[in-house]
């Protein structure tokens, strides 16, 4: 999916509500807690690509924090530049806002450092992304790049 991101209002300030959530991007002392939480609920895939964005100078990765609890992540510049993704929130904390601030968050820093649009790999729930976003679809871009990636076998 394609995102212009010239079209999108800029985020007026830091995510954080009343209640204690906040979206910001990590400090590196929480790297390996972070690319650990996200390989315990999405695997190996999203978590090389969560290493790859904090590896980034600036950082190109955010999380959702509610008080000490991390509840989900969004990057960029993980796969390939320009790329947006993977995004993810834990089970039981989906559908309240959460997934959209982290969105929102990444692809106004994305336009911050220069991008005019944004490009959404494997976007698994396209509806999220078109409602959220105004994001569209790219004709015949699935697998794309992630066409021959290596994948770990199961052991038996």
């Amino acid at each position: 999916m394609l995102v212009k991101l010239y079209d999108l209002p800029p985020r007026a300030e830091p995510v954080g509500g009343g209640d204690g959530l906040v979206i910001r991007k990590p400090i590196g002392a929480e790297n390996r807690l972070i690319v650990d939480w996200v390989l315990d609920h999405f695997g190996d895939a999203w978590a090389s690509e969560t290493q790859a964005a904090l590896g980034n100078r600036p950082v190109s990765l955010f999380v959702a924090i509610r008080h000490t609890e991390l509840l989900g992540f969004a990057c960029y510049d993980a796969t390939l530049l320009g790329m947006f993704g993977p995004i993810g929130v834990a089970e039981g904390k989906r559908s309240n806002g959460i997934g959209l601030g982290l969105l929102r968050a990444c692809l106004d820093d994305m336009r911050c450092v220069g991008y005019g649009y944004a490009v959404i790999g494997g976007a698994g729930p396209a509806e999220f992304f078109r409602r959220g976003v105004g994001a569209v679809e790219i004709p015949d871009s699935s697998p794309g790049v992630y066409r021959g990636m290596l994948k770990r076998r199961a052991t038996t």
